[in-house]
This record gives structure tokens, C-alpha cells and sequence, in this order.
């Protein structure tokens, strides 16, 4: 955690400079913040707060016309060569092909989106990794929208609403996980799509009286969520995002 870092450094550098007092107070923060953070403490807090409106599945109605976007979380190069989804990947792609199959049970016409670029550089875009996979698993080629060129969440927003306008979707269904839904909702938000948020997995602190290095890396990802929120509000606050276009709007 950088936080932690910086308090460390300061404690030193004040004590180096005769400032004990000062430098105690930085010293003591920094073992509190560990202690708080790898006993589980720091990311139950951020964890709940993050996840909370997304425990449940919510009731889905199906439209006419449907929308399952699954988000890319990774793609790498097995030991023979070939490339596959990422192991976080997994359980986004579980979640997604059961309500394209639900979807298709009720009748109604279903497209399954799959936003992903090559961000780990493996030759090949994870939206084309995903696809195969899913068609192994079943769904059709036809039913496949595929938005190979994003490079993170915002570009997965940005670079899916015209693929979903083009569709005609009605109703749009965001897979991802619990924590990044927050994020991804809001930025789908951004671009005029309006979606139902569905979880594909839920990530839990370990409480422990010895610190645990799994809470220092799940409260890193989380604070990295929360810090996507921030900066969405403070460019938008300094006009710095594109303008926000109109639910419903091409």
C-alpha cells in the first residue's frame, strides 16, 4: 500500500531530521494502518461498502430485445501456446453464458457482448479469447458482439454503447465483479447505456490476528476502484470527461 510507504518514509525522514515527536506519531499511523489492514479490518470496510448493493442477484424481466455485456478481466498464453481467459476471468464468463441461456429460454432475442483489447499483449484480444471459449460453451457465433479495442473500463464503456444503439438493446445487463460494478456502471452510465449490474463473483477479507498478505491486495484493489470513482467525479467536475450523452441517445 502506498500509503503505508509514505508514512514509513516520513516517520524516517522526520526522525532523521531530530523531529521525534512528529516522527513517533507518522510511525505508530503506519503500524496501525498494517495491522488494520492485513488483520482484515480496513478491507471488511472498504469491501462492504463497495459490494453491498450487488450481494444479491437482482429479478430480471427480459426485454425484446437483450444486451449481456461481459467486461475482460485478462487473457494469457498457456504452456502449449494458446491463448485463454485469465483465471479472474472465469467466473465472469460463467456468470455471463447462464443469463445468455436464461435469456434465450425466455424467447426473446439475446446478444452477448464481450468488451476486452489485448491489454496484456498476447497477440490477441480478449473480447476474441472470450468469444471462442463461449462458443466451445455453446452460444452462437450469431449471438456474439465483440468490441475488441478497449484498454480499460472507460474505453469498455465507451467503445460498447455503439455496438449496443446499433443492436437496438433494451435492456443491458453488466457482468463483472462485485467490485468493479460501481466503476463500470457508472462509466456505461456516462455513455448513455443504462444497465442492470450482475455480479459474477465477491471477494471477502481473511480476519486474522496475524496479518495476511491476501488483505494488503484486496484492499489495494479495492482503493483502486474507489479512486476510479473519485477521478470520474473530479473530471467531470473540471470538464475533463467527454460530455455525457442521454440515456437512449445513438
Amino acid at each position: 500500500m502506498d500509503v503505508l510507504i509514505v508514512l514509513v518514509l516520513l516517520g524516517l525522514a522526520l526522525r532523521a531530521l531530530k523531529w521525534r515527536r512528529t516522527a513517533a506519531v507518522a510511525l505508530w499511523l503506519a503500524v496501525l494502518l498494517f495491522l488494520a489492514t492485513g488483520c482484515g479490518l480496513l478491507p471488511a470496510w472498504l469491501l462492504d461498502s463497495l459490494q453491498g448493493p450487488y450481494a444479491r442477484r437482482p429479478a430480471i424481466t427480459w426485454a425484446p430485445r437483450n444486451a449481456i455485456v461481459l467486461l475482460g478481466a485478462g487473457a494469457q498464453r498457456a504452456a502449449d501456446g494458446t491463448a485463454e481467459p485469465g483465471e479472474p476471468a472465469h467466473s465472469r464468463i460463467n456468470e455471463a453464458l447462464a443469463l445468455y441461456r436464461e435469456c434465450k429460454a425466455s424467447g426473446m432475442d439475446c446478444r452477448l457482448e464481450v468488451s476486452g483489447g489485448d491489454a496484456r499483449h498476447i497477440g490477441e484480444s480478449e473480447a476474441a479469447v472470450y468469444a471462442a471459449a463461449l462458443e466451445r460453451m455453446g452460444v452462437s457465433a450469431t449471438d456474439l458482439l465483440l468490441e475488441p479495442r478497449s484498454m480499460n473500463t472507460w474505453q469498455n464503456a465507451r467503445f460498447s454503447a455503439p455496438l449496443l444503439h446499433d443492436y437496438g438493446a433494451q435492456h443491458v445487463l453488466l457482468v463483472s465483479s462485485a467490485t468493479h460494478l460501481r466503476r463500470a456502471s457508472l462509466y456505461f452510465a456516462h455513455f448513455g447505456i443504462v444497465t442492470t449490474p450482475v455480479r459474477s463473483d465477491w471477494l471477502k477479507e481473511r480476519m486474522d490476528w496475524w496479518p495476511q498478505s491476501w488483505n494488503f491486495a484486496v484492499t489495494d484493489l479495492a482503493l483502486h476502484e474507489y479512486v476510479g470513482v473519485v477521478r470520474y467525479h473530479v473530471y467531470n467536475a473540471l470538464g475533463w470527461n467527454v460530455p455525457a450523452t442521454e440515456p437512449g441517445a445513438p
